[in-house]
């Protein structure tokens, strides 16, 4: 009994070279040829004809691959077989060798010689030509020992079966692990997967929680198949991957619902850390192929559960590593924080120790020099505590033990006090100060901490002065009428206060330094002028626990500067002008 190949089959021999025919066979078996048959590269018998099939109840219509390419009759030791089809269709070398098959529950050996059919010049081989005898059979319940070329009894074969698959585990596992790099992991793990395999596909997708789609970021694919990686896919568009990720277990799909994917079985399983998902691998099957076992699934869940918890831990390094590098250069600014500080500190204090020195050994000539070795020795002390006293407050700040005492703080007496402060020093540096306060006849109240309020524009109004060398600074101040909720309290609008100046300005790049703590735009500047450089950071944390917020405006190097600062209003002006409309936000 013969058969050849269904005529509906995609025909992958050359186009010179035609299957096996019927009457070939039959002229083989008049010959005395007890086995013959021709087969495809990945295993697929094209005819099959043996002498004694129809007494077994081997059906050859069973056996070829035009019949759903179920192998009733298969190399009991496949993966090995199939390895040697390879070699003898790339090196055109026949080869004779024993070979188990099985059939049913029962086993056969047979002696075989595998031939290559020879394909038109510059053409590869594609089939190959198989002959055989039957050389011993054995009862069911065994499987070959492939290095004695014996049969292995059935007790030992759960074993070995569990030795390979935990072989092949192993083998993936320790190529995953030599290495921190997710690029590489990822990769390694479709590679390995589509060899262990034999697989048309394999693709890997990371996974986070907050996104709605997955990409593919790692691929093994046949040649002949077209890539996809960095193809974007929507969870919600394909069940199978929503369906892996939810129940972590291996799912089988026949066709999945994605246009790019190939419309034909595929294997999806999720890789977790600790039962959260955080990968998808997909593996995509031959046509022919009937279903997955179970020892291939267990390989595919074993290898995702390692691929997982690797993509943890390669990614806590990745987080360690951008922590550390982040921790280094928190403490290279404050290396250089503490030396300009240093620097800062010393300077008043060796003032104080030098005035009071001078006095204590009479160097002053008269009443009149020694109160002014005095004065300076009081403007050195009141310039430390300044000093010291904003290191404190960034400490409090910090350690969360900063308290405010909120409430109702006018407005029109904290711009009083700040202009009677501030403008005496304006004038002696020949430098113009403006205040203009909301153009409203109703007072102004804010709700915020009065002394806080006031260091807060102290600290704004002094950089500005500090950093200007002549022009001056501008304070203007408006209402913005939109409520606002702090502290679940219900407030009818801000007031925001602008503190402007014709200063040498900071340069785009620099911006974003200047509300970091102990991290200085030019730490030369605050040598120059002065200072911790820690008064705009100090102000937006007062100004955050007021339910404000502090910006930072400038065009660049010499075009000025501008702070803003905002803070609710306690309460609603009775009478506010047109042009406070057209300035609201």
């Amino acid at each position: 009994m013969s058969i050849t190949a269904d005529s509906q089959q995609p025909n992958i021999v050359s186009k010179n070279q035609e299957p096996l025919t019927k009457q070939t066979c039959d002229l083989w078996a008049n010959l005395g040829a007890e086995l013959v048959y021709t087969q495809d590269g990945i295993g697929r018998y094209l005819t099959f004809y043996w002498q004694h099939s129809e007494s077994l109840g081997l059906k050859s219509e069973q056996i070829v691959k035009s019949l759903n390419g179920k192998q009733t009759f298969a190399p009991v030791d496949k993966s090995s077989y199939l390895e040697r089809l390879q070699r003898i269709l790339n090196s055109l070398t026949p080869e004779r060798f024993q070979c188990w098959f099985s059939f049913k529950q029962k086993w056969y050996e047979f002696e075989l010689v595998i031939s290559p059919i020879m394909p038109p010049m510059g053409s590869a081989a594609t089939t190959l030509l198989v002959m055989g005898r039957l050389l011993q059979s054995t009862v069911t319940t065994t499987e070959v020992n492939v290095a004695t070329k014996t049969p292995v009894p059935q007790e030992n074969l759960a074993l070995r079966r569990s030795q390979q698959h935990r072989k092949k585990v192993n083998q993936i596992t320790r190529n995953i692990r030599r290495t921190l790099d997710l690029d590489i992991i990822w990769q390694q793990t479709v590679d390995n997967l589509g060899k262990a395999l034999s697989i048309e596909r394999c693709i890997i997708c990371p996974y986070e929680p907050s996104r709605s789609k997955v990409q593919v970021i790692a691929e093994h694919h046949r040649p002949a198949i077209s890539s996809i990686l960095g193809l974007e896919i929507e969870i919600a568009s394909e069940p199978t991957f929503a369906r892996a990720l939810t129940t972590l277990e291996p799912i089988l799909v026949d066709n999945p619902q994605h246009p790019q994917l190939e419309q034909q079985r595929m294997l999806v399983v999720a890789t977790c850390y600790q039962d959260q998902p955080n990968g998808l691998i997909a593996v995509t099957l031959p046509n022919e192929c009937d279903g997955v076992t179970a020892d291939e699934l267990e390989l595919a869940k074993d290898v995702a559960d390692q691929l997982g918890t690797a993509i943890a831990h390669a990614t806590l390094y990745k987080e360690l590593e951008a922590a550390s590098q982040k921790a280094e250069e928190a403490t290279c600014h404050i290396r250089e924080f503490l030396a300009n500080v240093t620097h800062e500190l010393r300077t008043p204090l060796n003032g104080i120790i030098g005035f009071l020195k001078l006095i204590l050994e009479g160097m002053a000539d008269d009443p009149e020099e020694q109160n002014q070795f005095l004065q300076e020795a009081h403007k050195s002390s009141i310039y430390l505590l300044d000093i010291i006293n904003d290191i404190l407050d960034i400490a409090r700040i910090e350690a969360g033990k900063m308290e405010l005492e909120l409430g109702s703080v006018k407005l029109n007496e904290l711009f009083s006090d700040i202009d009677s402060f501030i403008r005496p020093q304006a004038e002696s540096r020949n430098l113009s100060f403006n205040m203009h306060p909301p153009d409203t006849c109703d007072e102004i109240i804010v709700y915020g901490d009065y002394q806080r309020l006031k260091q807060v524009m102290l600290n704004l109004v002094g950089n500005a002065m500090k950093f200007t060398h002549e022009g001056g600074i501008t304070v203007t101040a408006d209402v913005i009428r939109k409520k606002v909720i702090f502290q679940d309290q219900q407030f009818p609008g801000m007031v925001r206060v602008r503190v402007a100046d014709t200063g040498i300005g900071v340069s785009l790049d620099k911006q974003d330094k200047l509300f970091q703590l102990f991290s200085q735009v030019d730490s030369s500047r605050t040598r120059q002028y002065g200072g911790t450089g820690l008064g705009l950071a100090i102000s937006q944390k007062l100004v955050e626990g007021m339910g404000g917020e502090v910006n930072f405006y400038s065009l660049g190097e010499g075009l000025g500067s501008t702070v803003t600062f905002t803070v609710p209003l306690y309460q609603q002006p009775v009478m506010v002008s047109a042009s406070e409309n057209n300035s609201q936000d």
